[in-house]
């Protein structure tokens, strides 16, 4: 089965795109990374470039394996070529609903009728995103963790109508990424995010309540309950908009107050301090 999945595209450059092109590259598939901008084509294939090297000084692979992977990645700006003659496409662009549903349009109309439309979105509904498809039983959630070339898990989120055939392929070729599948159905938030967004949303209120001091919480949580890192240094990694808009997702979805984004994040995400990727959030990288 899976070698009829080794052409694949992935739609999206940024951050976990040129990670989920990366291990793709890595194992042996055919790539084409699609993005609008050149420019984020660019960087990503110097972020992979990078990345490898590091897998290179750890021993973990060789420059001969290195020059095969990126031979593997073909950069592309027209979506609708880029997906054509796929049957695996991974979408992977920002966490914004509207964007993913033309997104999803346009592969629909454009991928081969056999082929497999995956989504990296890490809380919006697949079943709202197949919808607007027509091939519903043929869309799916592939979630890769940050950073993708390290992070073993992949949350597989099954649809409303996702066929089990479609489940097990996903299932396979994640394995053959030399990932741990987990399946996962399609609820607000799924598993991951539904628990792990409450955190540090409740990391967040406590140090706008003035309980503790950021680094204060992060200790804590480091130290008391083993958390590789604290929560407001996660929060910075993985971006305050993409942490408010999945908060967003399940406090619309459940209409619980309990999933209500503190003010301080709103506050923090309007004035544009996003965390590592703006140089400030809850800590200060611009040195």
């Amino acid at each position: 089965m899976i070698d009829s999945f080794k052409e694949v595209a992935v739609i999206g450059a940024g951050t976990m795109g040129n990670g989920i092109a990366h291990v793709f590259a890595q194992t042996g598939y055919h790539v084409n990374l699609i993005d609008i901008s050149q420019d984020a084509l660019d960087k990503a294939l110097a972020t992979i470039a990078k990345n490898m090297d590091r897998q290179i000084k750890k021993g973990g692979l060789t420059e001969e394996k290195k020059a095969e992977a990126l031979a593997r990645l073909n950069p592309m700006t027209d979506l609708a070529a880029g997906v054509s003659d796929r049957k695996l496409v991974v979408e992977a662009a920002t966490e914004n609903v509207d964007l993913k549903l033309k997104i999803f349009e346009q592969i629909d109309a454009a991928a081969p009728a056999d082929a497999i439309l995956a989504s990296n979105t890490s809380s919006i509904s697949i079943t709202k995103i197949a919808a607007v498809t027509n091939r519903p039983e043929k869309v799916i959630g592939m979630h890769f963790m940050n950073p993708v070339p390290i992070m073993k898990l992949v949350e597989v989120i099954l649809g409303y109508d996702t066929t089990d055939e479609v489940r097990d392929a996903v299932l396979e070729i994640s394995k053959d990424l030399g990932k741990v599948p987990v399946p996962a159905n399609d609820y607000p938030g799924f598993v991951a995010n539904r628990i792990l967004m409450p955190m540090i949303n409740e990391a967040i209120y406590t140090h706008y309540e003035g309980v503790a001091g950021v680094e204060e919480i992060d200790t804590i949580m480091k130290l008391g309950m083993a958390h590789p890192m604290g929560p407001l240094t996660l929060a910075d990694f993985i971006g305050l908009d993409v942490c408010l808009a999945i908060l967003n997702v399940l406090y619309e979805g459940f209409g619980n107050p309990k999933y209500a984004p503190c003010p301080l994040l709103v506050n923090m995400v309007t004035a544009g301090h996003l965390g590592r990727k703006t140089g400030k959030g809850f800590y200060d990288y611009s040195k």
